[in-house]
């Protein structure tokens, strides 16, 4: 089978490169699926760049879309045919999805509706879990407006609309080119992060009452809001991900006397409960509104370097799919 893989961390042009390799065997518990498509996230290229790997090679990619193709023991034969997408396909183990086939674990292939294309579900690993779990998190808050960090990337798009969907109001910050995808997706205004500053805004837009919840992409950022008027006493800030991976200072002071409520999660750690829920909104949203997935390149497995570079450029305007 068409594969494309890495054996040493590295640029993407310096390390990723095709081979061909047999196509695995479901063993028990698992299907094997025919890759139609294959995401490409920020976690991969970050992985690829810096992460140590799993073994003596990588096939990236955790998400990826296309048909059952043969069953281990112990699955039920009917799942043959069956149109699904993947997640986690490359979490803790050396083979992803940047392939033509993959075995996994029968509860890691979701069946997809006949009417959503392998382009599509191949966004709904991560960028599609992530913003339905913080979605889920969301709805435990009361708060009727909710600050969504980079609401113009995959995850915060999607939160855009999924909150908005379900009658919060969506304050999103996004580069000053990407207010109109905010907009679009329903967000009641856009905050350019790199020329205004978010606090101040936010209470321009609430009428001086802030907000009660934030959905973060990036706490090293949000943190300094804790000591803003633009956080509610009792919001929550629930947050995935920072650019700053360090150490990020917060003011006790202030997350104790404001009462200030801080969830961190990774979309690949969810447990079984929260995946399952995570599954179910993804589901219910796709279903029961207009829901646009943003699709910026669809490239064949053989420009992998180029899908890899305009991840990490951060310029495409929307997710990167790779055909198989």
């Amino acid at each position: 089978m068409k594969t494309a893989l890495y054996t040493r961390n590295g640029s993407a042009d310096a390390v990723l490169e095709l081979r061909d390799k047999p196509k695995p065997t479901p063993q028990s518990g698992e299907v094997l699926v025919k890759l139609a498509t294959s995401g490409v996230n920020p976690s991969d290229v970050k992985s690829r760049a810096g992460r140590p790997l799993a073994g003596d090679y990588v096939i990236p990619h955790s998400d990826g879309a296309g048909t059952v193709e043969a069953v281990g023991e112990g699955v039920n034969n009917s799942r043959v045919g069956e149109r699904v997408w993947i997640w986690n396909g490359q979490w803790q183990r050396q083979d992803g999805t940047a392939t033509e086939y993959i075995a996994v674990p029968e509860q890691q292939a979701i069946k997809l509706d006949n009417d959503i294309t392998f382009e599509t579900a191949a966004c709904f690993g991560i960028p599609g879990l992530t913003a339905a779990h913080g979605v889920n998190l969301l709805e435990q808050t009361t708060s009727d407006t909710v600050l969504v960090t980079g609401a113009a990337s995959s995850v915060g798009h999607y939160l855009t609309q999924m909150a908005t969907f379900m009658g919060r109001k969506v304050i999103g910050t996004a580069s000053e080119s990407k207010h109109s995808i905010v907009m679009e997706a329903g967000a009641i205004a856009c905050i350019d992060y790199q020329k205004q500053d978010v606090g101040e805004e936010v209470l321009k837009l609430t009428d001086g009452a802030g907000v009660g919840a934030v959905i973060d992409m990036d706490f090293a950022s949000t943190s300094r809001l804790v000591s803003s008027a633009a956080l509610k006493p009792s919001a929550s800030i629930f947050c995935y991900g920072s650019n700053d991976m360090g150490e990020i200072p917060v003011a006790f002071r202030d997350l104790l006397f404001k009462q200030i409520q801080m969830q961190f999660f990774l979309v690949y750690e969810l447990d079984t409960v929260q995946r399952e829920a995570a599954i179910d909104r993804l589901n219910w949203f796709m279903r029961s509104c207009q829901a646009n997935t943003r699709i910026a390149h669809v490239l064949p497995l053989e420009e992998i370097v180029q899908a890899h570079q305009l991840v990490e450029s951060g310029k495409a305007n929307g997710n990167v799919v790779l055909s198989l």
